[in-house]
Order: C-alpha cells, then structure tokens, then sequence
C-alpha cells in the first residue's frame, strides 16, 4: 500500500518545480533528489523548501537540514512526518 504523504511528497515536487516529463509515480522514494536522480539544483531545492514550509508548517533551519531533508523522497517524507502537525499531513 501507498504511503499517502509519500505520495503527496512526490506530486508536490512535480508541481512545485513543474517537472513536466516526469510523472509523481516515476519517482523513486529512496532516488536522490539533488544532484544525481532528479538532478534538482539549488534553486529548485530553495523553491521546494519554502513550498514544504507553507504546505506543512515547518520550518527547515538550516543548509545541513535541509540537505538531509532532501537526500531523497523518503528522508524528506520522514522529515515532515517528525515535524508537521499530524493534521496537515494527507489521511
């Protein structure tokens, strides 16, 4: 079974970046977001943060956070889920 914040990560990289040729599902939860993989650079990484903060109520404090936070879906996943407020996290 899908992991529903996983997915709603996924969607809200492809829209927020506006990754056009890439589909949600296409996305890897362990392939690495920054560099390699997705091959994100640091001005998409800016744009998904402060979309990230809006959308979850969480802050990323700092470049060594966020940069654990992005290594992939699923560290970015698991970074949400310890820091948002349950209710805004997708049922």
């Amino acid at each position: 079974m899908s992991d529903p914040l996983s997915a709603h990560v996924k969607r809200l990289i492809v829209d927020t970046l506006r990754l056009d040729d890439v589909k949600p599902d296409e996305i890897r939860d362990e392939e690495p977001l920054i560099g390699s993989g997705l091959s994100l650079d640091s001005i998409d990484a800016l744009e998904l943060v402060v979309k990230i903060e809006k959308t979850y109520g969480i802050k990323i404090a700092s470049a060594e956070e966020s940069r654990a936070a992005l290594a992939s879906v699923a560290s970015l996943t698991q970074f949400i889920r310890t820091r948002a407020d349950p209710a805004r996290l997708p049922a």
